[in-house]
């Protein structure tokens, strides 16, 4: 029989354990994490304040903005923090909540991705009806299901991990606890139904992937039907970063989850698990929110209106 044994602390692993690389690490990680942070931050506060952004677009990208400050919280300030103090223990119960609060987050922002690609559907397809269609009930509605999805999601997942038995060490490859990672420290009879949640947490997310790729192809046919190659360009410009953050974050998520478990990490599985977690929250803000001519001013207001209060006061007088 396995030696079953209790775990109470995990070692994880991924990135070199030179210390010149470790502070290397340590400072490139934290680069992305506060632009990640003020970015989103920034979104979420311009949309609050500006009354002129309190409209369906702006509502899903407020809520994108606050899953991906979830997102990269959950696994990078860990990481900086091993990385700073030359270590790399996590506890049990905190890579537990590594596992849901990663989950949750990741889940619940290709869910969301998906109503967003609804939403440019009903705009640029349906125009007339969209008023009807994006009340603010359903967007409150569609909004509530998306958070409720992901929470689901996650509580599957790591209820499951909460159950399983680790006969093969503590040892993670992995700079954050993920599940793949996980399961390969499991008893042969603790991983079976993981597995099972795994592929059907996948096939749901291929069916958003799925269903977002019709609905942005209606969108281009109702594009291509536009006069003025301006008006085709700028739609372009807002269609295509929406399916290529979708498509990298499903597909890098899809490698790292369904690819065999290898005896030892590869940097391409690096590579993967920073391109689903660290890389979407970094850029979200930029693809969807500095594009945008609104957004942009309000956001250029509100800085000039934080940074200078004393001046604006004084001008008005």
């Amino acid at each position: 029989m396995s030696n079953h044994t209790t775990v109470t602390e995990f070692l994880l692993l991924g990135f070199s354990n030179i210390r010149e690389l470790q502070i290397l690490h340590f400072v490139v990680f934290l680069v992305l994490y506060l632009a990640a942070l003020m970015g989103n931050l920034l979104t979420v506060t311009a949309i609050v304040l500006d009354h002129r952004l309190h409209t369906p677009m702006y509502f899903f990208l407020a809520n994108l903005a606050v899953l991906d400050i979830g997102c990269i919280s959950s696994v990078v300030p860990k990481s900086m923090a091993n990385s700073l103090s030359n270590t790399t223990l996590i506890s049990y119960s905190g890579c537990v909540t590594q596992v849901f609060f990663l989950l949750f987050s990741v889940g619940a922002d290709v869910f969301l991705l998906t109503i967003m690609a609804y939403d440019r559907y009903v705009a640029i397809c349906r125009p007339l009806h969209y008023e009807r269609v994006m009340n603010w009930r359903a967007c409150v509605q569609m909004a509530t299901s998306v958070w409720v999805g992901g929470v689901l999601n996650s509580t599957l997942h790591t209820g499951n991990i909460y159950t399983m038995s680790f006969c093969h060490g503590h040892v993670v490859d992995q700079f954050f606890c993920e599940i793949p990672r996980l399961l390969k420290l499991a008893c042969s009879d603790s991983y079976r139904t993981e597995n099972g949640l795994i592929v059907l947490s996948i096939c749901l997310l291929l069916i958003c992937l799925v269903f977002t790729f019709v609905s942005y192809v209606q969108i281009f046919k109702a594009v291509l039907r536009i006069p003025s190659e301006q008006g085709r360009r700028k739609a372009f410009s807002t269609c295509l970063p929406h399916l290529i953050v979708m498509s990298v974050l499903i597909g890098t998520g899809s490698f790292s989850y369904l690819k065999p478990i290898s005896s030892s990490i590869s940097r391409l599985d690096l590579i993967s698990a920073v391109a689903y977690s660290v890389v979407p929250p970094m850029l979200n803000p930029v693809i969807y929110s500095m594009r945008n001519k609104e957004l942009k001013a309000s956001l250029r207001k509100l800085t000039r209106w934080r940074l200078f209060p004393k001046n604006k006061k004084s001008m008005s007088l």
